[in-house]
């Protein structure tokens, strides 16, 4: 009968096999993590930028004279920006905890149940400074508003 033999360098072999292939999970699972964490962070800080950058584009792509203005209603201030000599305009008002814009005649009465939601926000102020500035807060912070087409009409 032949007696087996068992080296202690195979068994030294497969610990090390063993070690290496433990540390290259543990590599992969701490690079998963990772890589989570830095994308929930970027999702989180591009949707907390969201409305301010939303509100600033709206400002801008409207910038004509007297096209700007800030009004008094039921729901607040409101951010209203005129679409030229139509009549119409679009409305920015906060409802029930969020940033909401319709577009209707401007002296027409608010309808928050038909506006579309920007995001959610318990914040909207605004403040208007000299210089044809204005200054809109919300939750996510505050964005300077500057006509350079004409004064923003009160």
């Amino acid at each position: 009968m032949k007696s087996r033999d068992s080296s202690p360098a195979g068994y030294y072999m497969i610990g090390i096999v063993a070690l290496f292939m433990a540390g290259f999970l543990m590599l992969v699972v701490i690079g998963a993590q990772s890589f989570q964490n830095t994308v929930s962070g970027q999702s989180s800080n591009m949707s907390t930028r969201a409305i301010l950058s939303w509100l600033a584009t709206c400002a801008k792509s409207g910038d004509t004279a007297g096209a700007l203005s800030v009004q008094d209603s039921s729901e607040g201030r409101i951010l209203v920006l005129e679409d030229g000599d139509t009549g119409f305009a679009q409305r920015i008002y906060l409802h029930e905890g969020k940033l909401v814009e319709d577009y209707a005649r401007i002296n027409a009465p608010l309808h928050p149940e038909d506006a579309t939601v920007i995001g959610p926000t318990d914040t909207f102020e605004i403040r208007e400074m000299p210089g044809q500035v204005l200054s809109v807060r919300t939750d996510e912070g505050r964005v300077l508003l500057h006509m350079r087409s004409g004064e923003v009409a009160g």
